[in-house]
């Protein structure tokens, strides 16, 4: 008998009723609506909030549910895959604008059931958390979910860079809740914006929107891509948590109330990489660690405060005694040790009020980076690389907007103060030149914007005019705005109800890396640099369906200008940053042209009669120019990026999703055998030198990869348990790079000087093969 307790406890509950709570407010003015019928799609359950906007939706069982909510004189919406458990409410907050046409009743068009923005258009994928978590091969890694949207290009190895559109992986910006975090990924290369795995929580998210165009006009300092991640907010009934085992981490989350106006989130993670790779042999043993929080208050209805912060802590040890092979031994001979860690922090104030709605929004972000290498890896032999650095930026935004049926406003300004700070001694540079200098410099700098929507000819047209500058008190270029003046127009027009034709352009200015501001070297400094600039031009046209889902082609151009030229290589640095390190430390002058252009062709599937997914398909060139001038395709160049990926709820709570991508064959530089066998160059390099006079002439082969992912869920009475099977590139597929240059070595594993160059090692080749093995993983979550 002491056994029934126990089994009450665990015993599922697929018979009891559930509940979806949640909030409709007016989005201008943040009062509640009362009366509006909230609804489950294709179920008679439905509900009318109350007198404070107030909802409950009983009578569901557990699963996922789309929620529409309509009411006379405002625009409908539909959140879709809501949640619903026995372990906690679900909880759905709608924000609903004013419709320009009031109707003698509700009605809720197929376009309005996916998000919207006037001034975005076009360019804008709006993804939920379920899709997030569910994506085949994505890890609960936002950045590799990322990778299955248009436009969006992924490496075929480890790495998490964002090659959007054909731009380089330094061209994204990143936002929690509207506060900027510059870096979302562990081992992030300084200078860019990759990594191997991503920093961010995914149980935090709610959904995720992504521009690749169109930017707002408060949104700077981005070239090709902004993400906009919200998150949710904690629970206000009780503190619950999930604890999760995945591919390469542990971790453990919690949310719930402080007391009644507060709730938090917050979240611990530790990766066992090392050890897996300790297991299996490789020279190297990466470690990451990161936290996660939100705290949110509400003083009133109309004045709320968020509150959080994300930071990582990341070391990469060499694991010397594994030197068996060659492919060992090449490894540790150019690899160095990493010590990493960065926090951003950030408040956000909003006021609702009868003018408008206003945020401030105040933050920090500190990144500390370290990496060193000693010959032989050998602490008592030369160094040849030691490498301090950190980056700190404060910054603070003020920011007003107005929402009225038939137009919309925003007005804004920002102030930073950045630091960048480095120690470099780097001896791993061919031909005798080292690099030895220090850096310690503060920059301040300011920007401001406006942005203006109207909604003609019964809504089916509207119109987005958008201005903004930045400045910077680097030189005089940079402190003049009108040098930076970035215009923003975007145009959507219904031909029908659900069909539209959408445009815009854009100019918009980024800086340059800190690692490119800050260079003082022996051979000068970089102080004449400026803004790059890139132009973008769009054009699409959107065809909603009445099963959840929606057909979009679009064609872009994008015209950059002004990028650092890298002097030391002779190379844009539009063409680099996707390996770890650091980029952009060199002599450079903003001489650089590009231009990369392409078509788009995107199905997207809500969630209707169990079936999601998502097919993109992209054809894009990017070019860049050489040290004669000339156009040549750039890293980012491959042709056709094609990602499908669909699933299938099944009874039981089974679900089953398939991811297949295929990239075309990216460009690479050939190495110059010649001067990667000379004594002095490998000794301090220890691996192949590009020959950048042959710059991206020859291309890697296409690859393609199939992921596979199985979810098995028990809704319990106080748990939610998710057990989920992975396999990423289930046919093995694998496509070969340019083979790795190698030296001879000898019985005492010494090089063997070449006898006909004296002044050379003699060399030989590895296979270089990406992809090829197939990845299994595991993973449990434990909701409760």
């Amino acid at each position: 008998m002491r056994l029934l307790p126990l089994l009450a406890f665990f015993l599922p509950v697929a018979i009891h009723a559930q509940v979806i709570l949640g909030t409709v407010l007016d989005d201008a003015s943040n009062d509640p609506i009362p009366g509006a019928v909230v609804s489950v799609q294709g179920s008679p359950i439905q509900s009318v909030t109350d007198f404070d906007g107030n909802f409950e939706l009983r009578g569901m069982v557990p699963g996922l549910y789309n929620v529409v909510v309509g009411f006379i004189g405002y625009e409908g919406k539909t959140q879709f895959e809501v949640q619903v458990t026995q372990a906690k409410p679900a909880v759905v907050n709608f924000r609903l604008r004013e419709a320009l046409q009031v109707l003698d009743e509700v009605v809720i068009s197929t376009q309005q059931q996916f998000k919207q923005e006037a001034q975005s258009p076009v360019s804008v994928q709006s993804i939920g958390i379920n899709e997030i978590q569910r994506n085949p091969g994505g890890n609960q890694d936002i950045s590799k979910v990322i990778q299955s949207l248009p436009g969006v290009a992924s490496g075929v190895a480890f790495r998490n860079d964002l090659i959007i559109r054909g731009g380089g992986p330094n061209e994204n910006r990143f936002f929690l809740d509207g506060i900027e975090i510059p870096a979302i990924n562990h081992f992030a290369t300084q200078g860019a914006s990759g990594g191997p795995v991503g920093m961010i929580n995914v149980n935090f998210i709610r959904d995720v929107d992504f521009y690749t165009s169109a930017f707002a006009a408060q949104r700077g300092n981005s070239l090709s891509s902004i993400m906009e991640i919200n998150l949710k907010d904690g629970r206000t009934d009780k503190t619950g948590g999930i604890f999760q085992v995945g591919a390469s981490e542990v971790g453990l989350t919690l949310d719930g109330p402080i007391n009644k106006k507060t709730t938090y989130l917050a979240s611990i993670r530790r990766s066992y990489l090392q050890f897996l790779f300790k297991a299996i042999g490789l020279p190297f043993l990466p470690t990451y660690n990161d936290y996660q929080f939100k705290v949110k208050h509400n003083f009133n209805r109309n004045n709320q405060l968020t509150i959080l912060s994300l930071g990582a802590y990341d070391v990469s040890v060499l694991n010397t005694d594994q030197d068996e092979t060659p492919e060992q031994r090449y490894i540790l001979n150019y690899l160095p040790e990493y010590n990493q860690w960065n926090y951003s922090i950030g408040a956000k104030y909003t006021h609702f009020g009868p003018r408008g709605v206003t945020n401030l929004v105040l933050s920090r972000f500190m990144l500390n980076n370290e990496s060193y290498k000693y010959e032989n890896n050998n602490r008592d032999l030369d160094q040849l690389l030691n490498y301090a650095s950190q980056e700190i930026e404060n910054k603070f935004r003020l920011e007003h907007q107005v929402k009225k049926s038939r137009w919309e406003s925003m007005v804004g300004f920002g102030l930073e103060q950045a630091k960048y700070n480095t120690q470099t001694y780097d001896k791993r540079l061919p031909g005798g030149f080292i690099l030895d200098y220090d850096t310690d410099a503060i920059y301040y700098k300011a920007n401001a914007f406006a942005n203006w929507v109207g909604r003609f000819a019964d809504d089916r047209l509207k119109i987005s005019l958008g201005l903004r500058t930045d400045i910077i008190d680097f030189n005089e270029s940079t402190r003049n705005p009108l040098n930076q003046l970035s215009p923003r127009l975007a145009l959507s027009y219904n031909l029908t109800e659900n069909w539209t034709l959408d445009g815009n352009y854009g100019r918009y200015f980024q800086l340059p890396p800190y690692t490119a501001l800050g260079y003082t070297g022996l051979d000068g400094n970089n102080a004449d640099l400026t803004f790059i600039q890139a132009e973008h031009f769009v054009a699409g046209t959107t065809q909603y369906w009445p099963w959840n889902a929606k057909t979009s082609v679009e064609g872009f151009y994008k015209r950059y200008s002004n990028y650092p030229f890298l002097l030391r290589d002779s190379i844009s640095l539009a063409t680099v940053g996707g390996d770890f390190g650091v980029i952009g430390n060199q002599l450079a002058t903003s001489t650089s042209d590009g231009r990369a252009y392409g078509l788009e062709l995107t199905y997207q599937q809500k969630l209707y009669k169990g079936l999601f997914g998502i097919a993109a398909i992209t054809l894009v060139r990017s070019e860049f120019q050489d040290i004669n001038g000339d156009y040549v395709p750039s890293s980012w160049d491959n042709g056709l990026i094609a990602t499908f990926t669909f699933g299938k709820r099944f009874g039981k709570n089974y679900e089953i999703g398939m991811q297949y991508q295929h990239l075309g064959g990216a460009p690479y530089t050939p190495f110059d055998l010649d001067k990667t066998a000379t004594i002095y160059n490998w000794d301090v390099l220890g691996r192949g030198i590009p020959n950048y006079s042959l710059l991206n002439t020859e291309r890697l082969g296409e690859f393609d990869r199939l992921n596979i992912r199985i979810d098995k869920k028990w809704f319990l009475k106080k748990v939610n348990i998710d057990l989920y099977f992975d396999l990423q590139n289930a046919l093995a597929y694998k496509v070969a790079g340019p083979d790795f240059i190698d030296v001879v070595r000898d019985g005492d594993g010494n090089p063997v000087i070449n006898p006909d160059k004296p002044w050379q090692y003699q060399t030989t080749t590895l296979p270089n093969i990406n992809g090829g093995t197939v990845l299994p993983s595991v993973g449990f979550i434990f909701e409760f």
